[in-house]
């Protein structure tokens, strides 16, 4: 490990010069009164700028526009440099006193000459940034943000009905209703996406549902419209709020959207402006309820009626494929009559549509029509409702285990965006990928999983790294688990419903899943029994206290997610009591120390620690005690180092060498995500072959001298998918030696190929590092961050690649060539991506924030776009179509 790392040597000259006031130095000193003269009467001159923009400002926002970069970085810059510029002229009298002979020398020369340079250096500041506040606008009118819409089959006759409304005056409030999974919210996004069209300054979207309140909806009004920008309108009043929403709306034609409303909305006391035809501003919303459109005093009440059967039929068609339709003769016959059965609900006829497309034999679509016929009677209590047809799809997924694993998905909030690898863990602790006995295993199987939901149309895609489940799925789920599974597999979920206190303890008897996460819940007291609990959802709450005993009675607990609760700073003893626990989040939590009675949960398997904040101390031993142990995070503590020096104490300034050891004892190990803080606990890492196999995640932060970094000696990591290297000072060079070889015939040779499996890359505040050439030996990098290295001129450079290259197995593939997401940020210098033109055919965004080399101004969108400098056409025609504009 010798060459791992360099230390930089102190560069201070050891002989002491002499000091001369005289020359050029002296004019700092003799020029003093006079330049403090001029400074303030400069500065007196850039506060009245300051107040001129910042009013211009405040007049734009209040009528939705959003302040441009360049205004907001002026506006930074005169506030930094009035506070430092007041500084130096209050010193300035003090200073004064120091000088005789008329000024030209001082009674302490060194310090006269020093504040002369400030005094002058901070003039030529504040003329500069006066000569820069000429800004033709200072606010730009916010575009209408595009939501992802389904193609409206069947439904163009209703769209047509609302956009003739909507061009008229004489109709101010619209409602939609009908039953849910008809179509209302695809109908309301693609007015969302082609509102602006006809000449509406502003297009709200809100989705209000069951358990909305006046605060939630004004925040996504607030956010849509600019005032949730102020650090302090979250904390006002919801009246206040109101007056600042009324402010903004009464002087503009608008559009709101309110998806899926329950109950009437008191539009006044939101601070909606009510439509009228001398404002021409409307009010759209969608409901499951005609009566909720007569409280709120639609004008226009539309039903959404189920599809036509010729409708139905060509949406049907769609799904399922002509492939599948054309592969026996009699298939297409029983389609339509399958068809027919949907009743015309558009998302039973798409999820039905997708179970069947791989349906090829007409005893299976005998069988599907079979199980849609005696549906009404089976349900005949939900009447039209969407779930008994919905329950077609669920009952059609090809296992008991993607049934389950479908119903857990239900256990989050509505329209939640839930992580494809935590739910796999999840699903995996839980014992639902029963085949598989190793997170590895696990994870292709759970992927293969979401997959096959996803097709299925009940889970939604929502990125690469998260899925959704639409509500009607998420309510036919819930509908299922409480009706038809046994009574032991209980659902009991109230979660993101706004609860500031747990249920009563009744209500915990006999369940075996619940949620109660998102909620406002502060303390849980209570001792619950619960001989049957397995889930348990507390995470995203507000815990201070856990009682002592509220773990008593749940010896058969398998998941515990505690996640995301910032005050609980304490676990109670009584958590010896989870004697089957295997997975166990506290992540994002304030807890100090873990208690060692943990220790009596053998069967762990999944422990995260991550970004827990105020982690002072793991008692020794306490990691090593779970033989079972196959994932483990602790990334983002940045209390790591405690000054508690005890030695039972895995948290020590050694850089957690002893939890390192640790963790090489566990010989189930499978997946880690791990933060090392000193070339001594990195080398240790690198030792331990344990270790080296299972590391996924590493962050190397906060290395006190390090200069260089052998990046290779990171290359047996071989499931590493992410790298981050943040706050390294001193850092220069991310190097690639040549010391790593390998034996063939007839000799060595010094090609390499290495990080197969790296896709994340992150660099952050390493103010010393120039370049980041290294790169061209992750072949498969997905997304790269890099900002604040205020000393990095390219990101790849033209005169190390060529050497890099010959290190290289050939073929190789060329630098970015699958990367998908680009962030630059504060890269003062930086000039380059790339030293010559290449292909990006994956890039999906770039995102360019306060690159002044990169860029000869800082303007919005296409102008901005226009302006920045490019090797040629090529390149910037390769990113055009993935540019991202900030706002």
């Amino acid at each position: 490990m010798g060459n791992l790392c360099s230390t930089s040597a102190s560069a201070e000259p050891t002989v002491s010069r002499s000091w001369d006031c005289s020359a050029g130095q002296g004019n700092y000193t003799w020029k003093l009164e006079e330049n403090l003269i001029a400074l303030s009467a400069a500065l007196q001159e850039l506060r009245s700028l300051n107040h001129d923009v910042e009013r211009r400002v405040e007049l734009d926002e209040s009528q939705g526009g959003k302040v441009l970069d360049e205004v907001q970085l002026w506006l930074s810059k005169a506030e930094t440099t009035v506070a430092e510029a007041e500084e130096l002229i209050k010193d300035g009298p003090q200073e004064v006193q120091k000088l005789c002979f008329a000024g030209y020398f001082s009674k302490n020369c060194r310090s006269s000459n020093k504040f002369g340079q400030q005094v002058a250096a901070k003039l030529e500041q504040v003329v500069d940034l006066k000569s820069e506040a000429v800004f033709d606008a200072v606010a730009f009118n916010q575009p209408v943000s595009s939501i992802r819409s389904k193609p409206t089959v069947g439904l163009e006759s209703t769209l047509f009905e609302i956009w003739n409304l909507l061009e008229a005056t004489e109709v101010g409030i619209i409602g939609l209703y009908g039953m849910g999974g008809i179509g209302k919210t695809t109908i309301l996004k693609q007015i969302n996406n082609r509102v602006y069209t006809i000449g509406y300054d502003v297009v709200i979207w809100v989705w209000v549902s069951a358990d909305h309140s006046v605060e939630k909806v004004q925040k996504q009004i607030g956010e849509r419209i600019g005032l949730s920008s102020e650090h302090s309108w979250e904390y006002k009043h919801f009246d206040e709020k109101a007056v600042d929403i009324f402010g903004v709306l009464r002087g503009k034609k608008f559009v709101l959207l309110l998806d899926d409303l329950w109950e009437r909305l008191d539009l006044i006391k939101i601070g909606i402006p009510l439509p009228t035809e001398e404002n021409g501003s409307k009010v759209v919303f969608t409901t499951r309820r005609l009566d909720v459109c007569k409280k709120m005093n639609a004008q226009k009440n539309i039903k959404v009626e189920c599809l036509a059967m010729d409708q139905a039929w060509k949406l049907f068609q769609e799904k399922v494929g002509e492939e599948t339709l054309d592969s026996h003769p009699l298939i297409r016959m029983l389609a339509k009559e399958v068809a027919a059965g949907c009743g015309g609900l558009p998302l039973a006829l798409i999820t039905i549509g997708r179970a069947m497309a791989c349906k090829k034999s007409p005893e299976e679509w005998r069988y599907a029509l079979e199980v849609l016929r005696r549906s009404p009677h089976k349900f005949a209590r939900l009447g039209e409702g969407p779930f008994p047809l919905l329950k077609f799809s669920y009952d059609s997924l090809p296992s008991d285990s993607l049934r389950s694993c479908l119903l857990y998905c239900s256990l989050y909030p509505q329209d939640y965006a839930i992580s494809k690898a935590t739910l796999i863990d999840y699903w995996f602790c839980e014992g639902l990928l029963d085949e598989s006995d190793s997170i590895s295993s696990a994870r292709m199987r759970g992927y293969y999983i979401i997959g096959v939901l996803v097709d299925a149309c009940l889970l939604n895609e929502d990125g690469e790294k998260f899925v959704k489940m639409h509500d009607v799925i998420r309510d036919m789920a819930l509908w299922i688990a409480y009706q038809y599974e046994a009574s032991e597999k209980r659902f009991f979920v109230r979660a993101g419903v706004g609860l500031e206190a747990a249920p009563e303890v009744e209500t915990w008897k006999g369940v075996r899943r619940i949620s109660l996460m998102q909620n406002g819940i502060k303390e849980l007291s209570s001792t619950p029994t619960c001989p049957t609990l397995q889930t348990l959802f507390l995470n995203k709450n507000y815990l201070q206290v856990i009682g002592n005993d509220f773990f008593q009675f749940m010896s058969t607990l398998r998941v515990l997610n505690l996640s995301d609760n910032r005050g609980l700073r304490k676990l109670p003893e009584g958590i010896s009591k989870l004697v089957s626990l295997e997975l166990l989040d506290l992540s994002r939590t304030g807890i100090t120390e873990l208690p060692i009675e943990l220790k009596s949960s053998k069967t762990l398997k999944h422990l995260n620690l991550s970004s827990m904040l105020n982690l002072k101390r793991i008692p020794r031993g306490l990691i090593s005690s779970f033989p079972s142990l196959q994932v483990f995070r602790m990334v983002l503590c940045v209390a790591y180092y405690s000054d508690d020096m005890e030695e039972d104490n895995l948290l020590q300034k050694d850089g957690n060498e002893g939890l390192l050891e640790e963790l090489g004892c566990l010989h189930h190990l499978n997946l880690l995500s791990i933060e090392v803080k000193s070339v001594s606990a990195l080398e240790r890492l690198l030792s331990i072959q344990t270790i080296l196999g299972c590391t996924e995640e590493l962050l190397l932060s906060d290395f006190r001298e390090s200069k260089s970094l052998n990046v290779l000696a990171l290359a047996n990591m071989e499931h590493l998918e992410r790298l981050d290297v943040h706050k390294c000072d001193h850092l220069q060079e991310m190097m690639v030696l040549k010391s790593i070889e390998r034996e063939q015939e007839g000799g060595f040779s010094t090609n390499i190929r290495c990080f197969p499996t790296l896709s994340t890359v992150s660099i952050y505040r390493c103010p010393k590092l120039r370049d980041m050439t290294w790169l061209i030996f992750a072949p498969h990098l997905r997304s790269l961050s890099v900002g604040y290295c205020t000393n990095m001129e390219e990101i790849m450079s033209e005169g190390k690649l060529g050497e890099c290259a010959d290190m290289l197995e050939s073929p190789y593939l060329p630098p970015y060539a699958k990367l998908r997401t680009l962030h630059l940020e504060e890269l003062p210098i930086l000039k380059s991506i790339y030293w010559g033109a290449i292909p990006f055919p994956c890039l999906r965004e770039i995102t360019v924030i306060r690159c002044p080399e990169l860029q000869k101004s800082n303007h919005q969108n296409e102008e901005w776009w226009k302006e920045v400098r490019w090797m040629d056409d090529t390149t910037q025609n390769a990113f055009l179509p993935s540019f991202k504009s900030l706002q």
